[in-house]
């Protein structure tokens, strides 16, 4: 497909309708995930994935990278990994005499940092900044990361052998958590006969550049949000901070967040307002992994609880 020029800038709707069925050749049987996403795309913020080994966590992040265009790194973390290979360090050269920084793969549009909770604590820490600031510091300096900027992670479930449970920082710096789950009959007959799957991966097409990325966010954060919308984000957020279960609820910079996914939610489907659908639809992938649970730890105690506060809720008359 022909990108478009600067003066032929598509819709927000359109860049993710088109990054949506590219990425669904290849992942099968997943729309809901592809859909959450593109909600982490449009809104700005970083993805985490959470699923067994086989399940196509690794597949959808570096399926979604392609397609979006731009610049793309792998790192494989493992209890090793240092954070200088993460962010990269100065270098000396014999021949010159002089000391220049050679970047590490956290320099790229899209980051995919696969297993990140089998790196060590020190090298989690050292996401934190750029997730957050986008920039990293090396030497004392800063040195701003390209725009726009994705991290796309993933993790094995809580208690897996080998891994570092990430902290909470950590987690709080993911606008967005998903599940990949198991697929339907029909989508793993497709990976099996390589309809989809990895098989299908290399004939997967860039359909968006940078600027186009860069132009569908900022259209996004345009998109008209009700001031009932706005309390009604409010009295969600209070409730996961009340709810029996919780030690703490959602932070502002999550409940930011929220706002954020609601008006991608809305765009991905076609509209240019946020209604309670679009909340409701997201709250569970924009908050389930930022609370502090008294109960458990995994994904799915952060789920029940956003799902109890929302329905706790009453729903903004038109």
């Amino acid at each position: 497909m022909q990108l478009t020029s600067l003066d032929e800038q598509p819709s927000a709707h359109v860049v993710a309708t088109r990054i949506a069925h590219e990425v669904g050749r290849v992942v099968r049987g997943k729309d809901d995930a592809i859909a959450t996403a593109l909600v982490a795309i449009l809104s700005g913020s970083h993805l985490l994935i959470e699923d067994t080994p086989g399940t196509g966590k690794t597949l959808l992040a570096k399926s979604l990278a392609a397609a979006m265009g731009g610049s793309f790194r792998r790192v494989q973390c493992t209890p090793d990994l240092l954070p200088s290979d993460l962010t990269g360090t100065m270098v000396y050269s014999p021949a010159t005499g002089d000391w220049s920084f050679r970047a590490g793969p956290l320099f790229a549009n899209v980051v995919l940092a696969d297993e990140l909770n089998r790196a060590s604590p020190r090298t989690q820490a050292a996401m934190l900044e750029p997730l957050e600031e986008l920039h990293v510091t090396v030497d004392g300096e800063l040195r701003p990361l390209p725009v726009p900027f994705m991290c796309v992670a993933t993790q094995n479930p809580y208690g897996s052998a080998g891994t570092f449970p990430l902290p909470e920082s950590q987690l709080d710096r993911f606008g967005l958590v998903l599940r990949m789950g198991l697929p339907g009959r029909a989508a793993e007959r497709d990976v099996l006969t390589g309809a989809g799957g990895t098989d299908a991966f290399s004939s997967l097409r860039v359909v968006a550049a940078p600027h186009e990325i860069l132009a569908a966010i900022a259209e996004t954060r345009t998109t008209f949000v009700a001031d009932a919308i706005t309390e009604y984000i409010l009295d969600v957020i209070a409730a996961t901070r009340s709810h029996p279960d919780t030690t703490f609820g959602a932070s502002p910079r999550a409940a930011k967040g929220l706002l954020r996914a609601a008006q991608a939610h809305a765009v991905v489907a076609g509209r240019n307002y946020v209604s309670p659908d679009d909340v409701q639809a997201i709250a569970e992938a924009a908050l389930s992994h930022r609370l502090g649970a008294a109960i458990g730890h995994d994904l799915d105690v952060g789920s029940r609880i956003v799902s109890q506060a929302v329905a706790s809720v009453a729903v903004p008359l038109p």
